[in-house]
């Protein structure tokens, strides 16, 4: 049960199928109470959270309350995507958590430098992803005061 609210809104941005159907699964497995939202690329998350294009209408794309952003995306990767929330007043308030293969300290570094609020390296496996996910919960939704 989630402290706070009872259904967490949480976007997705990652281009992998795979990983969006394994990140489902870990959240329903982690018996997070969320919605789970997905977007393939960095356009169609900064479509989702400008509603524009299919996004218009707010109930197709409602606000998060936390967003999972791979980094290695394409048309604009989560880098630039990242920097571009970071930028708007309004977005800014939402956290990011970068979700990505990526061991590159330089990534690491750039993503925080950014303004990230956190960078995990997608785990190799599905109960080490679900315990990340409850982790993930746990700590953002139970823990953590945030501005909603």
């Amino acid at each position: 049960m989630i402290g706070r609210q009872t259904t967490v809104k949480i976007l997705l941005a990652d281009d992998d199928e795979d990983d969006c159907m394994l990140a489902r699964e870990a959240l329903a497995e982690s018996r997070l109470s969320s919605e789970l939202y997905v977007v393939k690329d960095g356009e169609e998350l900064m479509d989702y959270l400008y509603h524009r294009g299919r996004y218009v209408s707010l109930s197709s794309s409602p606000r998060p309350g936390l967003i999972l952003l791979d980094l290695n995306m394409p048309k604009k990767d989560g880098r630039e995507a990242l920097k571009e929330i970071k930028n708007d007043p309004e977005l800014r308030k939402i956290p990011v958590i970068v979700l990505t293969t990526s061991k590159a300290p330089e990534d690491i570094y750039r993503t925080y430098e950014l303004g990230a609020n956190s960078f995990i390296i997608k785990p190799m496996n599905f109960t080490a992803l679900v315990e990340v996910m409850r982790t993930i919960g746990k700590y953002w939704f139970e823990i953590v005061e945030l501005p909603f």
